[in-house]
């Protein structure tokens, strides 16, 4: 539990508090959640089922679950020519295949989307579905047909359940810096992107972040990922208090930032639950990552920035409108997610968030909180606005730091 006062009745009082957040949940949300399961007709099962039954002559296909290196010398050793192959008699397991050429991941997502676009098409028609059934397969028409737009570059696709994503924008093959954004709860497909709010959604926050990098540091060669490539939990019940939807995003995280091609720089922008998965996942990130900056942060499951246990710098900020700030920061059995990330003891380099507008408006263009991402995803460091009126948070960069 994390108390700051020395006072006996303190520690008590939020001991309680939480206790009574926790019962509100459980009668709220029930003592279980809805979890969306695979069956034996699930497209991504019967896929992987098809990837171990195929050949490259008499080789083999690699374990989809096999290290980013061995799937990356396997396309190496086989050309491009059946890398497509594969890309087109797989999609569905090239498209989210960790090490393959993010070229052939593109392609193959174009075709799964391409599929899932005329699966979602036969269901609008199906008299079986009710009105929010249809209306539903119509948002879900419409996301896919943005999704394969020309000019969209789709890292990871699964249509499974509520569906996860991942779009990047820039060249991820060249890029010297790479920002990922990790999004917070009610994060998938159809809110991969919004047209009111725009910015609130991944789309709409790696768009933001992409210009603003571009602006900061023209010809910097830089690349921006909307990761919408985990469950996250829906509304702020049972599961956005816990951490087990975040536990198991953390390993899709550490996996995808492992397996980025080159060796690009990475920061990673955390936003809400996503600064959950965030601070899971920092012990095991990969030395590349060297920011790991969080914004209306619920606790990041541990007690200091020290506790994350990683090599790459911890950056928070909170807007002050921000209702995350009245959610009680501590943990009691498994529920809640420990200190707070602006707390000054927590040890975090605490930026400015002027402008950001509440919970949702961090990415919002004009805002100095936007202006802080950008400038560390080129890594100009100096430019940045601390939370007060000193300079503590850019204490101990190097100049060196900022190439």
């Amino acid at each position: 539990m994390t108390s700051f006062d020395s006072s006996p009745t303190l520690p008590v009082w939020r001991m309680l508090l939480a206790l009574a957040v926790v019962f509100v949940l459980l009668a709220t949300t029930g003592w279980t959640t809805v979890r969306h399961q695979r069956g034996p007709g699930d497209p991504r099962a019967l896929a992987l089922s098809a990837w171990a039954r195929d050949r490259v002559g008499h080789r083999a296909l690699p374990d989809p679950t096999a290290p980013a290196r061995t799937i990356a010398s396997f396309f190496g050793s086989i050309g491009p020519s059946l890398g497509a192959r594969l890309a087109d008699a797989h999609p569905l397991v090239v498209g989210n295949l960790n090490g393959a050429p993010v070229t052939l991941r593109y392609r193959a997502n174009r075709l799964s989307l391409t599929r899932a676009l005329d699966a979602e098409r036969g269901r609008v028609d199906d008299p079986r579905l009710n009105a929010s059934g249809r209306h539903e397969a119509l948002r879900r028409v419409h996301r896919f047909m943005s999704l394969m737009r020309r000019d969209r570059q789709i890292l990871a696709f699964d249509p499974s359940g509520t569906g996860r994503t991942a779009e990047v924008l820039g060249d991820l093959d060249r890029a010297r810096r790479v920002s990922v954004i990790v999004p917070g709860v009610d994060t998938n497909l159809l809110t991969f992107q919004k047209s009111r709010r725009k910015y609130s959604a991944p789309a709409g926050m790696a768009e933001s972040l992409y210009a603003a990098e571009r602006s900061a540091a023209p010809g910097s060669g830089t690349a921006v990922i909307a990761w919408a490539d985990y469950t996250a939990p829906v509304g702020v019940g049972i599961d956005a208090a816990m951490g087990r939807l975040a536990e198991n995003g953390a390993v899709r995280l550490v996996e995808m930032t492992d397996a980025l091609p080159g060796t690009s720089r990475v920061s990673l922008f955390c936003h809400s639950y996503g600064s959950v998965l965030c601070g899971v996942a920092a012990r095991r990130l990969p030395s590349r990552v060297t920011d790991v900056a969080v914004a209306g942060s619920p606790g990041m499951r541990a007690e200091s920035a020290a506790g994350l246990s990683t090599r790459a710098r911890v950056w928070a900020m909170r807007d002050a409108d921000d209702w995350i700030q009245d959610v009680p920061n501590l943990e009691v059995g498994g529920v809640g997610h420990g200190a707070d990330p602006v707390a000054p003891e927590f040890g975090a380099r605490l930026l400015s968030a002027a402008g950001a507008t509440g919970h949702a408006g961090y990415f919002e263009p004009g805002t100095e909180s936007l202006d802080n991402f950008a400038a560390i995803g080129v890594g100009a460091y100096q430019r940045l606005t601390c939370a007060s009126a000193d300079s503590a948070c850019r204490r101990g960069i190097s100049g060196a730091e900022e190439n």
